[in-house]
């Protein structure tokens, strides 16, 4: 009955360190990468046609709706506002433009909450 024990609680101790250790670096890794549910853009294809000097017709072939409120709308560097509520899947919007569109000019398209990119289309006339 008489047994040394005395690197028992050493040991104990260490283990215990190690993992307390272990499960911290996973709780701050995860804040850090962010490993919460992100909000994602709304996914859709979207094409240009009837482009003209005064604007440009934006067809919604398919996807999830497009929220305007939600949407920032850059024409070749310039933000421009929309009045509809919403593109939804088969509609169609016009969109004014304050100058005459040129060929390779750019029109992006951004989702606010997320701030990711929705589409970024090309001018080909």
């Amino acid at each position: 009955m008489n047994r040394n024990e005395d690197a028992v609680s050493p040991v104990i101790g260490v283990i215990l360190m190690v993992a307390i250790t272990v499960i911290l670096a996973a709780v701050i890794a995860a804040f850090v990468f962010g490993m919460g549910p992100s909000e994602m853009a709304p996914q859709s294809s979207l094409k240009l046609s009837n482009v003209s000097d005064d604007g440009f017709n934006l067809n919604h072939q398919g996807g999830d709706e497009i929220l305007w409120n939600n949407t920032n709308l850059i024409v070749d560097n310039a933000p421009v506002t929309v009045s509809e509520d919403n593109l939804t899947a088969g509609s169609s919007i016009f969109i004014s433009t304050s100058s005459a569109l040129e060929n390779g000019d750019s029109i992006t398209i951004v989702d606010v909450p997320s701030q990711q990119l929705i589409a970024e289309l090309t001018v080909r006339r």
